[in-house]
C-alpha cells in the first residue's frame, strides 16, 4: 500500500516518471468491485503533457547562468530528482556511482558502470545530451571517481569549484574529493534550488492537475466511506480512486484521537459515526506532486464535541486564508507562517508550537517537500511561480486534530490555491 509518507519519500526515485498506469482494456465497463462513486471516475491521464527535451535543455542553460553567478565551474548530479529535472534520466540509486557533470561552459559528461552502458546510452538519448554523449564507463575493479576527475581535467576545470547536489551520498562525495584533489567542492543548491524553486507555466499546470486528481479521489472516497471501515480500508479506496483517475497516489488516514498526530499513528483505527477523519496525501503527474489534507466528520459531529470541533475547524480555515492573503512576491517566507500562526494564537491555541505544532508549509514540485519552506526565521523572499503547501493545523492530544492543506503558487500580485478550500467540517466537498 502506497502511504502518503512513503509516496513523498520515494518522490526522488519516481521523479520525472509518469506514475500513471495504463487504463485496463475493460476501462469503459463499470468496475462492480468498487463503490459507485469511485467506479464512476474517469481518467484524466490525457490532460498530462510530458516535459519536453527542449524544456530540459532550457533548464540546463539556466543552470549554467546560475553557476557563473555563484562562481561554480560545474555541478555534479547522481540519481534522484535533480538529475531527472535536468535530463529526464531515471536511475535507481545503489552503491555504484552513476553521475552527470554539467559544466558552466561546454558539454556535460556522464560516468556509468560499464555493464550498464547500454541502459545509460538508451536513457541519455532521450535527454538534451542525446546526440553524441560523452559517456565514461568504469569496470567493477576500477574507480568511477577517477573517471570524474578525468572528465573535469578534459573540460579544463580540474582546479575549479564543483557544486555537489545535496542528496549525493557521502561515500560518493568523499571519494570524489580524494580522486579530484585539485578541485574544490561546494553545495550545488544555489543552482539546483535556484532552477527548481521557480516553476514554468507547464510545471504549474501539471501541479494543478495533480491537485485536481487528488481532490477528486478524496471526494469519491468520502462518498464511499461507511461506518465500520478501518483506516486501511479507506486508504485502499483512496489508491483505487487515484488509479481510476489515471495516476498512482494515496494518502494516510487518521481517525478520532489519532488525528491529533500530525503524521499519524500505527495503531488500528475504526471509523464510527461522528468521528473526525483526517486524510493527507497526494499523487504524481509527470513527476510533479500534489499534497492535500482534508479533515471532516463522518455524518454529524457528536453533540458534546460539536461546538469545539466546528470552532477549531473555523480557526484553521481562517489561518489558511490568512496565509494565502499574506503570500505575495517580495515578502519573506517566514512572514507567511507568522500570518497563519497569529490567527491560531489569537484564538487561544498558542503560543508558538503548542497546538499548531509544525511549520505552515513547504515548497513543492517534483519532490513532495522541497525548497523553500514557509517557516519562522526563513528570510527567503517569495517570487512569482514558487509553489507551496498551505497547511495550518490545531492538534489537541487525546481529542482530535484538524489540518486543512491545499497547494498554492505565487502570482505576480499574490497567491492562488490550486484547489478550493474545504468549506465545512460536515460537508467538506460542497460546491462553493
Amino acid at each position: 500500500m502506497l502511504s502518503r509518507r512513503r509516496f513523498l519519500q520515494t518522490g526522488s526515485i519516481a521523479a520525472g516518471v509518469s506514475l500513471a498506469l495504463p487504463p485496463p482494456a475493460h476501462a469503459a465497463e463499470p468496475d462492480k468491485s468498487l463503490p459507485p462513486a469511485i467506479a464512476a471516475l474517469r481518467t484524466l491521464r490525457g490532460e498530462a503533457k510530458p516535459i519536453t527535451i527542449e524544456e530540459r535543455a532550457a533548464r540546463q542553460e539556466k543552470a549554467r547562468r546560475l553557476m557563473r553567478d555563484n562562481n561554480l565551474s560545474a555541478i555534479l548530479l547522481t540519481p534522484g530528482t535533480s538529475l531527472a529535472y535536468f535530463t529526464g534520466i531515471r536511475w535507481e540509486g545503489g552503491e555504484r556511482l552513476f553521475a552527470m557533470v554539467l559544466p558552466a561552459k561546454g558539454e556535460a559528461f556522464y560516468v556509468s558502470p560499464a555493464f550498464e552502458e547500454g541502459r545509460a546510452r538508451e536513457q541519455i538519448a532521450q535527454s538534451p545530451d542525446g546526440g553524441k554523449p560523452d559517456l565514461r564507463v568504469w569496470q567493477e575493479d576500477e574507480s568511477p571517481y577517477v573517471r570524474v576527475a578525468e572528465g573535469l581535467n578534459d573540460r579544463g576545470i580540474a582546479s575549479g569549484t564543483v557544486g555537489v547536489e545535496e542528496t549525493v551520498k557521502f561515500v560518493f562525495s568523499d571519494n570524489l574529493r580524494k580522486a579530484a584533489t585539485s578541485a574544490t567542492f561546494a553545495s550545488a543548491t544555489p543552482v539546483t534550488g535556484g532552477c527548481r524553486m521557480i516553476k514554468s507555466r507547464h510545471e504549474i499546470d501539471l501541479m494543478r492537475l495533480a491537485s485536481k486528481v487528488t481532490l477528486a479521489a478524496y471526494e469519491a472516497t468520502y462518498r464511499s466511506m461507511k461506518v465500520g471501515m478501518t483506516q486501511r480500508d479507506v486508504e485502499d479506496l483512496l489508491e483505487a480512486a487515484h488509479r481510476k483517475l489515471g495516476f498512482e497516489g494515496g494518502a494516510d488516514v487518521q481517525v478520532g484521537e489519532f488525528s491529533a498526530f500530525p503524521h499519524g499513528s500505527i495503531k488500528p483505527q475504526g471509523i464510527r459515526e461522528g468521528t473526525i477523519v483526517l486524510i493527507d496525501g497526494g499523487c504524481s503527474v509527470e513527476g510533479y506532486a500534489s499534497d492535500i489534507t482534508r479533515t471532516f466528520v463522518l455524518g454529524k459531529a457528536p453533540d458534546k464535541m460539536k461546538d469545539k470541533m466546528k470552532q477549531v475547524f473555523d480557526i484553521v480555515h481562517r489561518a489558511q486564508s490568512a496565509a494565502l492573503a499574506a503570500a505575495k512576491p517580495g515578502v519573506e517566507a517566514g512572514s507567511v507562517d507568522a500570518a497563519a500562526r497569529q490567527v491560531i494564537t489569537d484564538a487561544g491555541y498558542g503560543p508558538d508550537y503548542k497546538f499548531f505544532t509544525h511549520r505552515l508549509g513547504h515548497g513543492m514540485g517534483m519532490d513532495g517537500h522541497e525548497w523553500p519552506y514557509l517557516v519562522r526565521g526563513n528570510s527567503t523572499k517569495l517570487q512569482p511561480e514558487m509553489t507551496f503547501s498551505d497547511e495550518p493545523g490545531i492538534y489537541i492530544r487525546g481529542q482530535f486534530g484538524i489540518r486543512l492543506e491545499d497547494d498554492m503558487h505565487i502570482t505576480e500580485s499574490g497567491a492562488e490555491l490550486f484547489t478550493p478550500q474545504s468549506p465545512s467540517l460536515e460537508n467538506p466537498f460542497a460546491k462553493t
